[in-house]
């Protein structure tokens, strides 16, 4: 596999990416006053054996940072203030900002709950154009939004380069890599500084005797494919360079919720009530992309660290039932066991995902027993109606079980790093 390499390194300004600084301890801070100049670290829930999931600036002062073990932290910094994250908050401040930015530039990709790329058209690509482009958004954000919503500016030839740049000045930085004359700056950088280059990829770069941004820069393309074992390498290289590459297209290959249990969701008969309301989370987001899968995986973690997993497989199917049937099958092999006394985690995975129209006909319908086909059409239209139902009247309107309250008032989402839940999905 090779890429199309027939076109030369772009000579002008073509992106603008935007990266919200600390954003969800900013939004605290914004939504709450009196947190404002205070060391504040977002939890995942209430207990100091718990990581924190962002941190404000004062708090990483004190070397607090995404990943950091609240007991730790506390050591680090005894004023820290803990804040229980509200997912739901981040995705309305989200939805507010993306279409402040709109007002002064059109998103072309949004990358992430805090980051998005927009595209540099005609006169937008001369420097000073963009530089106001950038002003504007930061005054759109300060006006609109409020003084706490704050973000830094990258301005390259790509998309990637201009990712790179906001990393390279925070907070509210503005940075502008310009064509052909970037080289000195990106190189003054360390290899882990660069978008996709995590701790095992730095470690093959230094078993390969690359330690320097400049080492990997004067590589060839065939040299760095080598070295990332595949095409990404030689994709790499290219971005560094100031080419344009076009994202590959991906296709979504599972859909799943985990869920780290508050200790009155741990006693195994609670824990049953939080796994299936992941999954039909799970069986809800999967319908909305109009696909069907053959699998479904449990997997729990107990409160001693105690691990165990099991997997379904079925024909293909999207509707609620099935995949609560799987779910009661595997729990049961779980309590059998592992006999735990307290869950920990729980996590719930459906994938083997598959478009409509590779769907196959149901066996038994095959050879004539309709029933089995006939029961499966009535489930996935009351799948669906109940799917109306929610995004209607709530989620809570029509519910299959008992539906467990968490800490955060929401069961299952949570952001991820590619994926923006709607304000939908946070209505239990």
């Amino acid at each position: 596999m090779s890429i199309d390499t027939n076109f030369t390194p772009i000579k002008t300004l073509n992106w603008l990416f935007f990266d919200l600084n600390s954003f969800f301890a900013s939004v605290e801070q914004q939504d709450q006053p009196h947190l404002r100049g205070k060391p504040v670290a977002v939890v995942p829930m209430m207990t100091d054996s718990t990581c924190a999931i962002a941190a404000s600036y004062e708090a990483k002062a004190y070397g607090i940072k995404t990943g950091t073990k609240i007991f730790d932290a506390k050591k680090l910094c005894p004023d820290l203030i803990c804040v229980l994250a509200r997912h739901d908050k981040y995705v309305h401040y989200h939805e507010r900002i993306m279409a402040e930015v709109e007002r002064h530039i059109h998103i072309d990709k949004i990358c992430s709950i805090d980051e998005a790329a927009c595209q540099l058209l005609g006169p937008e690509r001369e420097i000073d154009n963009a530089l106001k482009i950038a002003a504007s958004i930061k005054r759109g954000l300060l006006e609109n939004l409020g003084t706490h919503i704050r973000c830094s500016i990258g301005i390259a030839p790509n998309a990637f380069l201009a990712k790179i740049a906001t990393d390279m000045q925070k907070p509210d930085g503005l940075v502008v890599l310009r064509p052909q004359r970037y080289k000195a700056a990106i190189c003054a950088l360390n290899l882990s500084d660069l978008t996709g280059i995590g701790r095992n990829m730095e470690a093959r770069l230094n078993a390969a005797g690359i330690y320097t941004i400049e080492q990997l820069w004067n590589l060839s393309p065939k040299h760095a494919r080598k070295i990332w074992g595949s095409v990404a390498g030689e994709r790499f290289w290219y971005k560094l360079h100031g080419y344009e590459v076009p994202d590959k297209e991906t296709q979504k290959s599972v859909v799943g919720h985990s869920r780290v249990l508050e200790p009155q969701h741990r006693p195994p008969e609670h824990a049953y009530n939080m796994a299936r309301q992941l999954t039909l989370k799970a069986a809800s987001r999967l319908r909305s992309y109009n696909l069907y899968a053959r699998r479904y995986n449990l997997s729990v973690r107990t409160i001693e660290g105690r691990r165990w997993a099991g997997e379904m497989r079925f024909t293909e199917a999207q509707d609620n039932f099935a995949f609560l049937n799987a779910l009661q099958t595997l729990w049961a092999d779980m309590l059998r066991a592992a006999a735990p006394q307290k869950l920990k985690k729980i996590s719930v995975n459906i994938y083997d995902l598959h478009q409509p129209q590779d769907v196959t006909l149901d066996l038994f319908a095959q050879l004539g027993e309709k029933t089995n086909a006939v029961q499966k059409k009535k489930d996935e239209r009351l799948s669906g109606v109940m799917d109306q139902l929610a995004k209607k009247y709530g989620r809570g309107a029509v519910q299959l079980g008992t539906c467990p309250k968490s800490d955060a008032g929401y069961v299952g989402t949570k952001i991820a790093f590619t994926r923006v839940p709607s304000l939908e999905e946070f209505e239990n």
